[in-house]
């Protein structure tokens, strides 16, 4: 399987491909597809990259991303159970070109503008949760039934925008082979020291080629990428109950410098770690 872009191996006569992914780890390399996805996470934590954007996933967690747009869920190594996730692969034409166009169906139109930069669905999740966990057992017609109520209850939720508009963008083979390297090193990696010139020879580039190269392509500057990685992983050290403190999580998430890290971090979330722990 070419990392980008991915083709979704479902048969050919199927217009609603659903998905129920179980074991050790979700497919971990960047990737991008023609169709839209919906997923929910049913067992699993770890980091996502959602085209510009870094975040961390937990159980029942909703995404919904739109065709072509970058993504990897990448499971933490601390994470000992076996993950789950049940995704759903359409397109808009996938039942016929003007199947959505329908009047009757004038109220997915925000589904669809909206799915272009990605989103996580912050309300309705028990209800979504529910119909997405159960929709791989149904016949076609039922799974069709439950999609579009599964659409409905989405269309009505509240939402986080995960990209920007500037990365959309469709990589070519060797593009996306490259990009792929450079992410899965990264989040590999991050814990210990990654310098300009390890990341810059996964890419074969000097590193001034390399900071430009990455910028372009991602809205932002790779020490910052490296960071909101950190930052992330520190999110879900200070959410967990555990004995740690806010400097070993420091180390544990990359930094060395216990002031830099409560700096950083502050910038990113707006807060300090130790206000993140108490509202967590």
């Amino acid at each position: 399987m070419k990392v980008l872009p991915f083709k979704i191996p479902k048969p050919e006569n199927v217009t609603l491909y659903v998905q129920h992914y179980k074991g050790e780890n979700f497919y971990e390399k960047l990737h991008q597809h023609k169709e839209i996805q919906i997923s929910v996470v049913l067992k699993g934590e770890g980091t996502y990259i959602i085209g510009d954007c870094v975040g961390d996933f937990k159980q029942h967690d909703i995404f919904v991303l739109g065709e072509n747009l970058p993504h990897v869920f990448k499971r933490d190594a601390s994470f000992e159970q076996e993950t789950e996730m049940v995704s759903l692969f359409f397109s808009k034409n996938s039942f016929g070109e003007d199947f959505f166009d329908l009047p009757e169906f004038e109220y997915f139109k925000k589904f669809f503008d909206n799915a272009i930069l990605g989103y996580k669905v912050k309300s309705n999740k028990e209800a979504i949760s529910l119909l997405l966990s159960k929709i791989y057992s149904l016949s076609k017609y039922q799974q069709f039934i439950s999609f579009l109520e599964i659409l409905r209850l989405i269309s009505e939720s509240e939402k986080r925008k995960l990209s920007s508009l500037i990365n959309l963008k469709k990589y070519a083979g060797d593009e996306g082979k490259r990009m792929s390297d450079i992410f899965q090193y990264t989040m590999n990696n991050f814990q210990k020291e990654v310098s300009l010139h390890d990341v810059s020879d996964i890419a074969n580039m000097t590193p001034n080629a390399f900071c430009r190269y990455f910028k372009q392509r991602t809205n932002k500057t790779f020490v910052n990428f490296l960071i909101d990685i950190r930052i992330g992983n520190a999110c879900k050290l200070l959410s967990k109950k555990n004995d740690l403190s806010i400097t070993e999580i420091s180390y544990k998430s990359g930094f060395n410098n216990l002031a830099n890290f409560n700096r950083k971090f502050k910038a990113t979330k707006g807060i300090t770690p130790s206000e993140y722990r108490k509202k967590h």
